[in-house]
């Protein structure tokens, strides 16, 4: 009988290969008052179905999101009040995009693709963490990347991007 001895790396990569199959954002730490590009990973469909929308909810404090077209997919923007105004360079913002969905496109199940929008952490968010819940539908199937995480319990099964807002410097 022979026995394989898997490299702790490999194991690893194996553990934690579930926990990352999720929507999930490229950068994970902004500066409160910066400028932030939210760039969505997106690394598969709904258990092997294509991924045929993405919908992000925008978290109160990230003001004047302005989303990328993407090709070959529709772009629909929400607009709404904030629930309060912010500064923005000087001038005193309300309202904004509050809900970005890309439409129409196809991406199997075997391929990944990012989504991307631009936006600003406002100056006065405490550092904490700030979500953006994904809506992920399919051809057959849709995934709800929604969840927010809680201090002291486990990780959701399927918890929304969030980014960790630091400190104004």
């Amino acid at each position: 009988m022979r026995k394989t001895v898997l490299p702790a790396a490999v194991m690893l990569a194996l553990a934690t290969s579930a926990a990352s199959a999720h929507i999930t954002l490229e950068t994970s730490e902004a500066v409160a008052g910066s400028s932030y590009k939210a760039v969505f990973r997106v690394p598969h469909g709904c258990e092997g179905s294509a991924t045929v929308k993405i919908t992000v909810k925008i978290p109160e404090g990230f003001i004047a999101a302005k989303p990328m077209p993407h090709a070959g997919w529709n772009l629909d923007i929400v607009k709404g009040r904030y629930a309060k105004a912010y500064d923005y360079y000087g001038s005193k913002l309300d309202q904004g995009v509050t809900e970005i969905t890309w439409s129409g496109g196809n991406l199997p199940d075997d391929y990944y693709d990012e989504f991307i929008l631009r936006g600003m952490l406002a100056s006065d968010l405490p550092a904490s963490d700030i979500y953006f819940p994904v809506v992920q539908e399919c051809e057959k199937g849709v995934d709800r990347w929604i969840e927010i995480p809680e201090a002291g319990k486990p990780e959701p099964e399927t918890p929304a991007p969030g980014v960790k807002v630091l400190p104004k410097q």
